[in-house]
């Protein structure tokens, strides 16, 4: 199939801009292959320490017969139900790989926290940034050098993209990511959505509002709605990184079993068969487009218009929102799953999921074909579906859609495009995801209310001081300001003033992942207002037009008027207590050094 002219030109352009960068990154991970094997570097004391703590006889293979050595890195914690599962790979793997020859040490654990449990709390202000704790604890652990590949063990939203750029920064090893898959599908989602709006107008108590999240999150696996966690699967897939079907396969059972040990064996695979195609390698321009067109084809988060942008530059590839932007305009929305529809990521995978998805989008030429993955077989492994046949894995070619309510083909899509759309003009630049917004919302202008956080909108709506048509301004909400927290609690009020009928948006430099659903929302705004962005220029009642028809994220003031205009400076008692208790002391330099959101708010730069 010949490759979509777009997604070529997209291409070419990442790769000519990429150049310096990418040619530097290659340089060094050819010089860290070309090296010795770790264990045959190390002096006698340093290996001594690196095997005390091993079994006898995988200490004897390590020393002696020089066996590949897989490092594990695991998000592991009984604390979030995504990660819960983890507990017992570790030893599945040393297991498989003992078969076969070598062994598997824990090499280190990673932090995981839970944007759910912390949500609308100070918590949430260290969210983003535990990426990059990741990325530095993912460093760590393989930092003892003396792994022949490395097996990652996460599953949720900051979680996979802090495992994938700490995994670049050693791009010379094999690396195979292995998740938990979703837990199984509890209160439908429209209902647990209906539930959340009769609460934010006080029509449903604490007790029956806690009743519905009970019966929505109720076990171990993944929350089973499209966010943050469920995209990293997706786009990890089209990647290339996982074993072929792996991403949305239950916790627990046989085959989730199976598809882990098989992990082990690809990774232990590519060492073996001396196939090299270490993650650096795999990771390349194409693999970063492929990802963001799956991203796109499926309504997936738009924090990864944040976390990729970090994830290639971590492989020297530097990428930008008009790259986004300009591969939606022709990638065709392919699957409608909460909160772009009423489907949880269950539903998807029975209704053909990840396998067929990626088959249509390389049947249609919107995907690369020519990429290495992580399997001899390539990206099309990826179009099929595991399965046991007589307790041994099997693969299967994606059928056709089993629900057209759910998951389309290319020639039947849901939306020509992919709903994101890139918002520039004197309010600076901005994404906005229209999936699940009304065709007659994607064009709304109105006066301004202006707020310095979410609990003053909460605050003003509960006094029906917004039952009006409202753009309501929360700014203050960006890397440098607070670590930029997403802003889920804002959701259900403003769903509840759309449904009154008032024509209403949000715009905010804050982060929503897409979870403002049905309500227009330009997110990501950059430059942020802390950092001197034009959201600090806004007052109350000034005329804001969000257009995701033209692009147009435009304040209505005059140009002369705007240009004198004072630019409000973030208060000082904000900014300390943003600053100050639940650790978020320790990620002031952080904040201090983050780069826009649209560079990927890198800390680390």
């Amino acid at each position: 199939m010949v490759l979509h002219p777009t997604v070529s030109s997209v291409t070419a352009r990442i790769a000519g801009r990429s150049r310096p960068t990418r040619s530097a990154y290659l340089q060094q991970l050819h010089a860290a292959a070309a090296r010795d094997r770790g264990t045959d570097r190390m002096g006698c004391a340093n290996l001594a320490h690196a095997v005390a703590g091993m079994p006898l006889d995988d200490r004897f293979k390590v020393v002696t017969e020089r066996a590949p050595n897989i490092a594990i890195v695991t998000a592991y914690n009984d604390m979030l139900s995504a990660h819960t599962p983890l507990k017992t790979y570790p030893d599945l793997i040393k297991d498989e790989v003992r078969k076969l020859g070598a062994t598997a040490q824990v090499a280190g654990g990673v932090p995981a926290m839970c944007d759910g449990v912390t949500q609308g709390t100070s918590g949430m202000e260290l969210s983003l940034f535990s990426r990059d704790v990741i990325a530095m604890a993912t460093a760590v652990a393989l930092s003892h050098d003396m792994f022949d590949a490395a097996l990652m063990l996460g599953v949720c939203d900051k979680i996979v993209p802090g495992l994938l750029i700490g995994a670049l920064h050693f791009g010379h090893l094999p690396t195979v990511f292995v998740p938990a898959g979703p837990m199984p599908s509890g209160l439908p989602n429209k209902e647990k959505a209906r539930i959340r709006e009769q609460a934010a107008q006080g029509l449903v108590g604490r007790e029956g509002l806690l009743d519905a999240e009970l019966k929505s999150y109720h076990s171990p696996g993944t929350c089973t709605f499209y966010g943050t966690a469920n995209s990293n699967q997706m786009l990890l897939e089209a990647m290339g990184l996982h074993v072929p079907g792996t991403a949305f396969v239950a916790p627990g059972g046989t085959l989730r079993d199976e598809l882990t040990r098989e992990a082990a064996r690809t990774v232990l695979g590519i060492i073996k068969a001396k196939r090299f195609a270490p993650i650096g390698l795999i990771v390349d321009e194409r693999a970063i487009v492929n990802a963001m067109v799956a991203l796109l084809a499926t309504g997936g988060s738009t924090n990864h218009l944040i976390h990729w942008v970090a994830v290639a530059h971590s492989a020297g590839i530097v990428i930008d929102w008009n790259d986004f932007s300009d591969l939606s305009d022709v990638v065709p929305t392919l699957a409608h799953v909460y909160p772009n529809g009423s489907a949880d990521v269950n539903q998807f995978q029975a209704a053909g999921g990840t396998g067929l998805i990626i088959r249509e989008l390389l049947d249609a030429g919107l995907m690369h074909e020519d990429v290495l993955t992580v399997r001899d077989g390539g990206i099309r492994e990826y179009t099929r579906e595991p399965s046991l046949l007589e307790s041994s894995l099997a693969w299967h070619d994606a059928d056709a859609s089993k629900d057209e309510s759910i998951v389309r083909p290319v020639a039947s899509p849901f939306s020509a495009t992919g709903g994101l759309k890139l918002l520039q003009g004197n309010l600076g630049r901005s994404v906005i995801k229209v999936s699940a917004v009304p065709d007659d919302r994607h064009v709304i202008e109105g006066p301004a209310r202006v707020f310095d956080s979410q609990e003053a909108l909460h605050a003003a709506f509960n006094n029906s001081e917004l039952d009006r048509d409202v753009v309501c301004v929360v700014r203050w909400q960006g890397p440098q300001a607070n670590g930029m927290p997403e802003l889920h609690k804002l959701t259900p009020p403003l769903a509840v003033l759309q449904g009154k009928g008032y024509r209403v948006a949000l715009v905010t430099d804050g982060r929503m992942s897409g979870a403002s659903g049905k309500v227009p929302a330009a997110i990501h705004v950059s430059p942020e207002a802390a950092a001197g962005g034009p959201l600090a220029k806004v007052r109350d009642g000034d005329v804001i037009r969000v257009d995701a028809l033209t692009g147009l994220l435009q304040v209505l003031v005059g140009d002369a008027e705007w240009a004198a205009r004072q630019t409000d400076v973030m208060p000082d008692g904000l900014r300390a207590g943003n600053a100050i208790g639940m650790g978020r002391q320790l990620f002031t330099g952080m904040r201090r050094h983050a780069l826009t959101a649209e560079e990927g708010a890198l800390s680390w730069m």
